[in-house]
């Protein structure tokens, strides 16, 4: 019966862990990923037309207009 006690204790002690590492990965990690990979991608465009240029309108120099 003791037996039965512990594992019931070990049970809750894992089933805290699992939804501190829960809380922990919603609340902080995922926010966190997400802004940085939004702001490194900003951050490599920003670099790109830093080097090429700002994206243009297609010249066309047809003289039609």
């Amino acid at each position: 019966m003791t037996n039965n006690a512990a594992n019931s204790s070990e049970e809750l002690s894992t089933k805290g862990m699992e939804i501190r590492a829960f809380l922990v990965l919603a609340v902080v990690l995922a926010p966190f990923l997400s802004i940085a990979v939004v702001g490194g991608l900003g951050l490599v465009i920003w670099v790109y037309q830093i080097l090429v240029g700002p994206p243009s309108s297609p010249s066309n120099n047809s003289g039609g207009h």
